[in-house]
């Protein structure tokens, strides 16, 4: 009897464990204060607790119910979602914050083998104002929308 019964669950949920420890010591040092008044390490000791929780969950699964290690790794959908986030940080000043988003949407949506550009637009479209409405007007953080580039301040 095997005791792990589904490696892909385990090794991912180690890594979920590994990488929320990893942030609960870089976040230690912060205070945290209460949940009525949160200081700057409340939101990543919650997040990081959160994926340390998945990390367990995901372990436990793995050695209980059965699974199979996929042979190949997907790598286009790997390097699509590696760019995008890249994509992003590097959109973000000269282009402003929406149409970095779209941007971003677009290259990581180029990583499905199921890519249509069609769906491609109204996924860009969908979370561009979703990101609007979330950050924008939801936080009230000081965005640039447009960068330079385009036309903004």
């Amino acid at each position: 009897m095997r005791l792990v019964k589904n490696p892909t669950n385990v090794l991912c949920g180690l890594v979920f464990l590994g990488l929320g420890g990893l942030f609960v010591l870089q976040a230690s040092g912060l205070s945290i204060n209460t949940s009525g008044q949160m200081g700057p390490g409340f939101f990543p000791l919650v997040l990081s607790g959160a994926l340390g929780m998945f990390g367990v969950l995901l372990v436990g699964i793995g050695l209980r119910k059965p699974g199979t290690m996929h042979d190949a790794f997907a790598w286009r959908a790997f390097l699509m979602l590696v760019l995008a986030v890249v994509g992003f940080a590097t959109a973000m000043r000269p282009l402003g914050f929406l149409p970095a988003v779209a941007l971003s949407v677009l290259l990581a949506f180029l990583g499905s083998r199921r890519f249509s550009f069609r769906a491609a637009v109204q996924l860009c479209a969908g979370f561009t104002v979703f990101s609007w409405l979330v950050f924008i007007k939801g936080l009230g953080l000081p965005l640039q929308l447009l960068g330079p580039w385009l036309g903004g301040y």
